[in-house]
């Protein structure tokens, strides 16, 4: 099983540098590797051991971040390695102030595993959700490095459970420590022999939470919004855009800003097709040109075409749409219910614990039709009704704030104490 995981692994390489020509993320996937390690051994100070925290892409970094950032606060002496296995996290990322080094994640060859060792020499790996790396975890292992998995889930249909999952299992029982969000994921992983778990709940409620107690100010969505009820849109692809195109022509005196998930040109302007002629901006044409524009009644949405400052948007917002369920998932509902705002979004949320909460507790709600999502709009016009289902979503969010300080006493008891 492993000679055929090796050869997956540089056959999904040779797929990428055939697809690079017209995939402009593969392309960077690639670029980013090259010499990677001859650029870490320019740059990183031999001699140190480093504390190593690894995200899959930019939604596990916003996850993974209050575990960073107060590592940072608590062993300063120990410069932090940051690494990403996609473009959409390092792109964003390779900047971030708290890091002292950001990379991608080299391929997961057993060689790359030691020459990265051998260059930052771990003090701890931490690893948030869902990467599983075989060669990087077990010469983690055989180097007795202790690996923490973060705000882990589990769930039975996963590769560990089938009767092929052997190599994927023999990574689970190198890990150090699991922090799992649920009973669930303790009970699945228990039928495989794991038992170095802890419930910890999931670091993104501490994410969302801070982030909502200081977010950052944009003067010029406020000037947009002004007085008006706002329905705030994030993460949305075709199928959601076509659905608020219906809420937007029936409520004209709602102001509604869109943040879509993709911000190509072509995809800007396929949304545009769909609105109301003369009645909608794009926060880039305000932004470059502060002084251009007097915002009248007809400016009625709000065009996101940037990245980076979705979860500061909400806000605005007395009502929220999270995007992505009508393809692979919804995108993060969290951020939007720290706000103490009502979430709506598709029906593909079953695999997302905090969704299915939210739709408990009446403060989520999914929606699969056009009349669906009209019903909701129409309940929510009820000023009462909206602002009970927002508290109950904001409180949810502050009830399950701790993880972070779940893991970071571990890491006092189990990790650092010897250097106490």
């Amino acid at each position: 099983m492993l000679f055929l995981y090796n050869i997956g692994i540089h056959l999904f390489k040779l797929i990428l540098g055939v697809v690079q020509a017209f995939n402009p993320t593969a392309k960077l996937w690639l670029k980013g590797r090259k010499n990677l390690f001859q650029k870490m051994k320019e740059e990183v100070k031999t001699g140190k051991q480093h504390i190593w925290f690894h995200f899959a892409s930019l939604g596990e970094f916003e996850q993974g971040r209050p575990v960073l950032e107060k590592t940072k606060i608590d062993f300063p002496e120990y410069p932090i390695v940051v690494t990403f296995f996609s473009p959409s996290g390092y792109e964003l990322r390779k900047n971030y102030a708290l890091a002292d080094y950001v990379y991608y994640l080299p391929l997961d060859t057993k060689k790359n595993a030691q020459r990265f060792i051998e260059i930052f020499n771990p003090k701890l790996a931490v690893f948030t959700k869902y990467e599983y790396w075989y060669h990087f975890y077990n010469e983690l292992f055989k180097a007795k490095i202790p690996i923490l998995v973060i705000s882990a889930l589990f769930r039975k249909e996963l590769v560990f459970y089938k009767w092929y999952g052997g190599l994927h299992r023999s990574i689970l029982h190198r890990v150090t420590q699991f922090f799992v969000q649920d009973q669930a994921s303790v009970t699945i992983l228990k039928t495989i022999g794991i038992t170095q778990v802890t419930i910890g709940g999931d670091t993104r409620f501490d994410r969302v939470a801070e982030n909502a107690a200081s977010p950052a100010q944009f003067p010029l969505v406020k000037d947009f919004c002004s007085e008006s009820l706002v329905f705030v849109a994030g993460s949305t692809w075709s199928p959601d855009e076509n659905l608020l195109v219906v809420v937007i022509k029936k409520y004209p005196n709602w102001k509604f800003i869109i943040a879509p998930h993709e911000i190509k040109p072509e995809k800007i302007k396929t949304l545009e097709s769909l609105l109301p002629a003369e009645s909608f901006l794009r926060y880039s044409t305000l932004k470059n040109n502060p002084q251009a524009h007097i915002f009248s009644t007809k400016d009625q949405v709000l065009i996101i075409d940037n990245i980076g400052i979705l979860s500061s948007l909400y806000q605005y917002g007395q009502i929220a749409y999270v995007g992505g369920g009508f393809g692979v998932g919804i995108h993060n509902t969290l951020e939007a219910a720290a706000f103490g705002i009502p979430v709506l979004f598709g029906p593909n949320y079953q695999k997302f614990l905090e969704a299915r909460t939210l739709i408990e507790k009446k403060a989520g709600f999914s929606i699969n039709t056009e009349n669906e999502l009209l019903a909701i709009m129409e309940d929510f016009q009820d000023e009462s009704y909206r602002t009970q289902s927002g508290m109950i979503a904001k409180n949810y969010v502050m009830q399950g704030k701790g993880a972070t300080a779940t893991i970071l006493s571990y890491m006092h008891e189990h990790v650092f104490l010897r250097n106490n």
